[in-house]
């Protein structure tokens, strides 16, 4: 027996004061209607109404029941109907996980932007360099640097990135520009700690056909993309960034690409979820809106004429 509906089916006739009416208006017929008030009774051991040819009226014990469910019974109604205008509005909590090196260069102002969007939804942002497990950590979207998350997630592909050598204009008037990547061990460069691992990452560089990492001693290393971008910027040495970072400066003459013959695009930038069928809207439509914002942005990334320019 469905507990739950035979006490459903018991309100309603309860409070329509026939059973008849109270099976049409859930639905089905008096005689289901009929046979899970009398399953009710007997799963209960008690009579719930005194029935007459012309009259159905509640007993004591029916009258207590009433009285007790019909709370809850309200209260579960209101959460099924909250869950139901879950999929139907573009509102209520949303949790977003990513990467502190994306947070502000990449996603921020689109966050921001789908925020003033639909201010209804409650933004709960989780800036992390670990992976996020979606299920484990109770987060609806996911955004990642590197390869497409695996585990059973729906990865999307947003942009590439690349990793591009590059000084500022003071750096290179001071020091001089290196030609190839050898030279790099005689100037300063910048250096960026796994925030994972909290070992310096080693360049690399595309060298014929081939991925090739390189140990470059670091005289400013930071865990923080952003300061790495900022002493470059600063002209205190010359650094390997990503394009997500790198190409608005580049365009704006304040960053010089170097070695751009050399520079890699094999890590992408990902938005992942469940299951979109799973989804309320709200998960929905940020997943659409930050698609619509950042696939393929060319604000993210240089094309090749750039580079050689």
């Amino acid at each position: 027996m469905n507990e739950v509906r035979a006490i459903s089916i018991f309100v309603r006739t309860a409070t329509l004061g026939n059973l008849r009416k109270a099976a049409v208006d859930q639905g089905i017929s008096p005689q289901a209607a009929s046979h899970a008030v009398m399953q009710l009774e007997k799963a209960l051991g008690v009579r719930l109404f005194h029935r007459t040819t012309r009259k159905l009226s509640l007993t004591e014990e029916g009258q207590r029941l009433l009285q007790n469910v019909e709370p809850a019974l309200a209260m579960l109604s209101s959460a099924i109907d909250d869950a139901r205008r879950s999929k139907e509005e573009v509102a209520g909590p949303l949790r977003v996980s990513a990467p502190k090196a994306l947070g502000h260069a990449v996603l921020w102002p689109s966050i921001l932007e789908f925020a003033a969007l639909y201010p209804d939804v409650q933004l709960d942002v989780r800036f992390d360099d670990h992976f996020t497990d979606l299920v484990a950590d109770r987060a609806d979207v996911g955004f990642r640097g590197g390869s497409p998350p695996s585990g059973g997630a729906i990865a999307r592909r947003l942009l590439p990135i690349q990793l591009i050598v590059c000084a500022s204009p003071a750096y290179l008037e001071r020091h001089g520009t290196p030609k190839s990547v050898d030279e790099l061990h005689a100037h300063r460069c910048t250096g960026y700690r796994r925030a994972n691992t909290g070992k310096q990452a080693p360049w690399e560089f595309l060298i014929g056909n081939e991925i090739v990492y390189r140990e470059i001693a670091a005289t400013l290393c930071a865990n923080d993309i952003d300061a790495e971008t900022e002493a470059v910027l600063a002209g205190l040495a010359i650094g390997q960034l990503g394009s997500f970072s790198a190409a608005s400066h580049v365009r704006g003459g304040r960053l010089v690409p170097l070695l751009t013959q050399h520079v890699t695009q094999r890590e992408s930038i990902y938005i992942y979820y469940r299951h979109r069928t799973e989804q309320p809207l709200r998960v929905r439509t940020f997943i659409d809106f930050m698609i619509g914002r950042l696939a393929n942005n060319r604000d993210f990334f240089l094309e090749a004429s750039e580079l050689r320019a």
